[in-house]
């Protein structure tokens, strides 16, 4: 190869990596979700986005590079002080995302480490105005607190502060000890309230079903007696009726052809029945001084029913006859006893 050709081929190379350069100096591809702040002679130029950007070679150079993207940022632990003075370290969570990339490049020198130190400083600030046991239950109030108060300063870094969150807290060994302690009588004392609130609604509730069962009891008492009484009433009624109608019916017996001579015949046999019922029963008998004179007797109990039959009609008498007049019955002798 003769050195013309050498010289020319040199030249070639020479001219390439040139052009490489070039291109490599104008020509940026800038990542999705990114942000890069361009400088041009060492002064602020542009922000450019995603995609590619041709830069002027030697002139423009990328000063800083942004991630749009939400940044998770740790918080170091911490002690703080609430307001019973009750020592207590705290950890926690922010999250944090770039808004602007020119301000977060020329706004602040570090914003990782000036949100970090805000959001230390607004705990133990937050930290300091409640007690010891609202620090646990008013973990969104402090959470909204640290989050407003790094997120004011933040603006002007071009950031964005989206959340705030606490990983723990942790109090010290002896008040843990008596937090435990605390809230075991709690729990007693809840457990106790319950017991005695069961007993008391034990007690209402059986003194409740015992008092409806004694009113049940005395309703159906009242209504056994109603209805015996009633039943009672009925059945005189009807033992009345039936006596009445039994009495209408042998008065007009009697009054027919024949009846005298059959209720003659029925006291007879009466008579003899229940006089020798007596006999078997007892040993002293009451008998009538005239035994013999039986049908005298049954006579006089004719006589008897036949006046009462007629009783209820003596007091009335058809114009120009006489009241009638019971007859006295005949004497039915003289007792004896043996």
């Amino acid at each position: 190869m003769n050195p013309a050709t050498m010289t020319s081929l040199v030249t070639v190379l020479v001219f390439v990596l040139i052009l490489v350069t070039l291109i490599i100096k104008t020509a940026v591809i800038v990542p999705q979700k990114s942000e890069y702040v361009i400088e041009r002679l060492g002064k602020y130029s542009k922000s450019i986005s995603a995609g590619l950007h041709i830069l002027i070679p030697f002139i423009d150079k990328i000063g800083y590079k942004r991630s749009l993207k939400e940044e998770v940022m740790d918080i170091p632990a911490q002690s703080c002080i609430t307001r019973d003075n009750v020592s207590v370290t705290i950890d926690g969570v922010l999250y944090i995302r770039v808004v602007d990339a020119m301000k977060s490049a020329y706004g602040i020198e570090n914003y990782y480490i000036a949100a970090s130190q805000l959001a230390q400083t607004s705990l133990r600030s937050a930290i300091g105005k409640i007690d010891l046991d609202k620090a646990f239950e008013e973990r969104e109030s402090i959470n909204s607190a640290v989050v407003q108060a790094v997120d004011e300063a933040a603006q002007e870094w071009g950031t964005k502060v989206m959340r705030y969150e606490i990983k723990d807290i942790t109090p010290p060994a002896n008040v843990m000890v008596a937090m435990e302690q605390q809230m075991r009588a709690e729990r007693e004392k809840r457990a106790e309230i319950a017991i005695s609130e069961g007993d008391r609604q034990s007690r209402i509730n059986r003194a409740e079903g015992l008092k409806q069962e004694a009113m049940q009891i005395s309703e159906g008492e009242k209504q056994k007696r109603i209805n015996e009484a009633e039943g009672r009433a009925q059945e005189i009624l009807l033992v009345a009726d039936a006596t009445a109608k039994g009495l209408e019916k042998v008065s007009g017996v009697i009054n027919m052809p024949g009846g005298a001579e059959a209720m003659n015949l029925k006291v007879a046999e009466q008579f003899i029945t229940e006089f020798g019922n007596l006999a078997k029963v007892n040993n002293t008998m009451i008998i009538p001084a005239d035994l013999a004179n039986i049908g005298g007797m049954v006579a006089a109990a004719t006589e008897i029913i036949k006046g009462t039959s007629i009783a209820p009609c003596a007091g009335k008498s058809t114009p120009g006859q006489k009241p009638a007049t019971p007859k006295a019955p005949e004497s039915l002798g003289g007792f004896a006893v043996e």
